[in-house]
This record gives structure tokens, C-alpha cells and sequence, in this order.
């Protein structure tokens, strides 16, 4: 039977990108995003749910459906998130704070709640959640998405301890400076608060990996992929970057 994989926030960006190479690799794929049109434009191949994994009642929703259509999971990617605020700490509101935790870090949360019986009842699944070198360094002017990616490394070590037993494996992807619509906002954001052109904060975050460049949803969804695959039947709780090598989070240009 072929793998059974769903993705948050698949229908777009990193999470169309998985949602492509699992695809490619024989899996059926089931795509959770909140963005109608975004869903709309897969394909007719893939499952496909609106879903604001943020609400428990809605995740649940899609997981009793996956349970009613597929009869069990092989394959989560906890892949949903927002960048949240650029600002110093003092700046960021508690709502802004609580809402970039509330996606990022509940939203993997949840899901893998609701995962986690599913894989047990078949002693077996791989869960992956997609993180950010900005929960293995922390960024200046992101304290709410540096709190909820350290956060969900923390939510990936403590699954693959407490699940491992079951014959499920869990593991924390984190990418570096993604190429996309969401860092391009991230930088428009800091370089107005720096006073640089985006041109200059492009270039500073790509300093700042050995081997000075950005990545893109094909080198995560590649990851991706292998970890959910035989070939890493025996890694888990790891906690791998994908980002040409960060040597220096916050380089200064």
C-alpha cells in the first residue's frame, strides 16, 4: 500500500512542494490548508480540506474524515505557520504573540494529538514537523517565531520519545531563509525597521550560511520525503536543518 501522507499548509509554498514530491514518489496525499483558492488550484488527485489548524474542532473534523476515507495515516507533516511580527520584543503585541504561537506551535500540536492514536492503533508513522534554524538560533526581531520554532523542537524530541515505543518516529525539519512570498514580506518588514534596502537584508541572510545562499520547498520537501521513508526507519528524534549551513544567524551587512 502506498504511504498515506498529510500535509498542513500544503497547498502552497514548502507545503506544495511536499505535497508534489511525496506525490512523485507513489504516496496519496492529502493537503489541509486554510486558503480556498490555493486548494482549489491542486490537483484533482489530492485530497483536499480547508483547515485552520489553530482550532481543535477543525482539526479534529479533518481527522475523523482521514480516519472515515483512508482508515489510518503513515505520514504527518506539521508544516503549517506564519512569520508573525518583525519588532523588537517591547513592540510586539500579546496578540501577535499569541497568535504566531497559536498556528505555528499549536497547529503541530494539535495535529499530532489527533495523529498520534491513529499510528499507535497500527504500530507504525512518521511524524515531521517543519521548524525554522530560527528554533535552533533565535532571530532579533522575532521573539513570538523564534519562541514557537524552539517550541516545536522541543513538541518533535518529546513525540519521538513518548511514540518511539509504538513504532512511530518524529523529527523536526528547519529550514533556513526559504525563497518565497513569506520571507520576501519578513525582509520588507526589517528592512524598514533597519533602515536597508531589501536588496541589503537579502544579502545579509544569505551571508550568514557557509554556503551563501537561500533554499527552496524542494530541498525541504526532499527531506521531507527520505525521513518518511525506509531509508530512515531508524532516525528519529532528530532535529535536522536544511539551510546551506547557518554560521552566523544574524549577520550584519
Amino acid at each position: 500500500m502506498s504511504q498515506r501522507v498529510l500535509i498542513t499548509a500544503g497547498a502552497s509554498g514548502v507545503g506544495r512542494a511536499m505535497a508534489e514530491a511525496f506525490a512523485e514518489a507513489g504516496a496519496q496525499v492529502w493537503v489541509a490548508d486554510v486558503d480556498e483558492a490555493a486548494l482549489a488550484a491542486c490537483p484533482e488527485a489530492w485530497q483536499r480540506s480547508r483547515v485552520n489548524v489553530a482550532d481543535e474542532g477543525s482539526v479534529a473534523s479533518l481527522f475523523a474524515e482521514i480516519a472515515t476515507e483512508w482508515g489510518g495515516l503513515d505520514v504527518l507533516c506539521a508544516n503549517a505557520g506564519i512569520a508573525g511580527p518583525t519588532a523588537l520584543v517591547e513592540d510586539v503585541s500579546l496578540d501577535d504573540w499569541r497568535a504566531c504561537l497559536s498556528v505555528n506551535l499549536e497547529g503541530a500540536f494539535l495535529c499530532s494529538k489527533y495523529a498520534a492514536p491513529m499510528m499507535k492503533a497500527q504500530k507504525s508513522g512518521a511524524i515531521l514537523i517543519t521548524s525554522s534554524t530560527a528554533g535552533q538560533y533565535g532571530y532579533p526581531n522575532r521573539a513570538p517565531y523564534a519562541a514557537a520554532k524552539w517550541g516545536m523542537v522541543g513538541l518533535g524530541k518529546t513525540l519521538a520519545m513518548e511514540l518511539g515505543p509504538h513504532g512511530i518516529r518524529s523529527n523536526v525539519i528547519c529550514p533556513g531563509s526559504v525563497e518565497g512570498p513569506r520571507i520576501e514580506g519578513v525582509m520588507e518588514r526589517e528592512a524598514a525597521a533597519k533602515g536597508m534596502t531589501r536588496d541589503q537584508v537579502y544579502a545579509g541572510y544569505a551571508s550568514g550560511t557557509s554556503m551563501g545562499s537561500f533554499v527552496e520547498g524542494r530541498d525541504i520537501a526532499a527531506m521531507a520525503v527520505f525521513l518518511a521513508s525506509d531509508g530512515a526507519r531508524l532516525v528519529s528524534g532528530q532535529v535536522i536543518a536544511v539551510d546551506g549551513h547557518t554560521v552566523n544567524p544574524d549577520p550584519k551587512v
